[in-house]
């Protein structure tokens, strides 16, 4: 199990792997977690709370969480739903 998580955050570089971010969930609600690319964090959309990911390395603790404010949450959500809908555009051209 350790050679795998390690090599999941040896490929996640200075980002997050795709699935390393589905496997993850908030330490608090238990809920899954959004990675969001402009904070370089992970979003706890349940409780809105902000998880810090320093060196590739998810920091999970709830005190290193950070509250969001509502117009973050908003923020964040709406550049989410751009990014997906660019994303399926994207695939939809191919």
């Amino acid at each position: 199990m350790v050679r795998g998580s390690i090599k999941l955050l040896k490929d996640a570089g200075s980002g997050l792997s795709k699935t390393l971010a589905d496997i993850l969930v908030c330490p608090l609600s238990k809920q899954p977690l959004r990675f969001c690319e402009q904070t370089n964090s992970l979003i706890s959309d349940a409780i809105g709370v902000s998880f810090p990911i320093k060196d590739g390395i998810p920091s999970l603790v709830p005190t290193d969480g950070k509250t969001l404010e509502a117009d973050e949450i908003i923020k964040t959500e709406d550049s989410a739903e751009s990014s997906d809908k660019h994303e399926a555009d994207r695939i939809g051209s191919h």
